[in-house]
């Protein structure tokens, strides 16, 4: 397939395209690579997938030089007239929406860049997919949906109009957006609902890579809400064996759904939202010990009340995308922490090593 992949500097995108090259489809990759955190490892990303910086310039699509199957592009996804012109030419058989402004914290302090980006910069891509008659559009949602939802474990079928930050607000009306597209224009479109994606190339405002980073410079990590916080850690390479289970198998419309007993995760339009998560919930001083264990250093807890906009726990039920699509996560965090230190361990060492050539 020939297959838009926005977000393709960001830590999900540079996965996604890797393995979409690997299997054989033809991708191209827009990203706007904004200054939210360190440009550099961006353009490291970038450069893994054989797209060199010195060869990046706005609005100009360019090969990569080490596969004839990719080709990116730096565009702003607000830049309606060349994101028009982009799927002209291409004819895109999928659309993998994951530009985004992310952050929950964030939000609260520059809540523009999310009305920008999120909102106006997602209006933007369905218009294209409506024109371009796109057969599947998966976008990027957020277990921050859920919001002060008490019940656990988080359900697609459970009712999430209760957000605590504008970030997990932009999410949800990307949902409500994308079914009035699908309800309107028969556009097939899948959100996914992430849960606290973590792994090797990661983002630096992530918990595990602010927490390694502190650590072995002896510096002293923020523990929130004293500790008692529980997440549903999930390993980037379980994220993308999803990512890949939606682009293969469109959304379609369920035709048993009632307007009487509403589904929120599904519709008679080609609509789906599902989670995507590991399926269960690791209490965050546990996950700071695994981080110790693999370092072999003990960390400094510096420990805070519970930031606005957050949550004291996440945990996803599964259920719907492992029935529907036979989804399993596989890595355990034990496994997935162990790949991520040895990775941020090389990756630095290397980027010292040629600062100081």
């Amino acid at each position: 397939m020939k297959i838009l992949v926005t977000g393709s500097a960001g830590f999900i995108g540079f996965h996604l395209v890797n393995h979409l090259i690997s299997r054989g489809d033809q991708v191209i990759g827009l990203d706007n690579i904004n200054d939210y955190y360190e440009v550099s490892l961006k353009h490291d990303r970038l450069a893994y997938a054989g797209i060199e910086k010195d060869r990046i310039s706005y609005g100009r699509e360019i090969k990569s030089e080490k596969s004839e199957l990719y080709s990116f592009i730096k565009l702003d996804l607000i830049d309606k007239e060349n994101l028009t012109e982009l799927f002209i030419k291409h004819k895109f058989d999928a659309v993998c929406h994951l530009a985004a402004q992310a952050g929950v914290r964030y939000s609260i302090e520059n809540p523009d860049a999310y009305i920008s980006s999120n909102i106006k910069g997602f209006l933007n891509i369905l218009e294209c997919c409506r024109y371009a008659k796109i057969r599947n559009l998966i976008y990027a949602s957020s277990s921050s949906v859920y919001g002060l939802n008490g019940k656990m474990p988080f359900s697609v079928r459970h009712s999430v109009n209760h957000p605590v930050s504008l970030y997990a607000a932009s999410k949800k009306s990307n949902e409500l957006m994308a079914h009035a597209y699908s309800q309107l224009f028969n556009i097939p479109t899948t959100g996914l609902r992430f849960f606290t994606v973590y792994g090797p190339w990661g983002r630096p405002d992530m918990a595990l890579f602010l927490f390694t980073k502190a650590i072995i410079e002896g510096k002293k990590i923020d523990v929130f809400n004293n500790g008692l916080m529980k997440r549903d850690f999930t390993y980037i390479d379980d994220i993308i064996a999803g990512i890949l289970k939606v682009i293969d198998q469109p959304a379609t419309a369920n035709f048993t759904w009632d307007g009487l007993n509403p589904d929120p995760s599904s519709s008679l339009a080609p609509y789906r939202v599902f989670n995507i998560g590991k399926g269960s919930a690791v209490n965050l001083l546990d996950f700071v010990s695994e981080i110790e264990k693999n370092l072999q250093i003990k960390a400094i807890k510096n420990e805070l009340p519970m930031q606005d906009g957050d949550v004291a726990e996440t945990w996803a039920d599964i259920s719907d995308i492992q029935n529907t699509l036979n989804y399993q996560p596989k890595v355990t965090v034990e496994e997935g922490i162990k790949e991520f230190v040895s990775w941020y361990k090389n990756y630095y060492a290397f980027n010292y090593q040629e600062e100081l050539v």
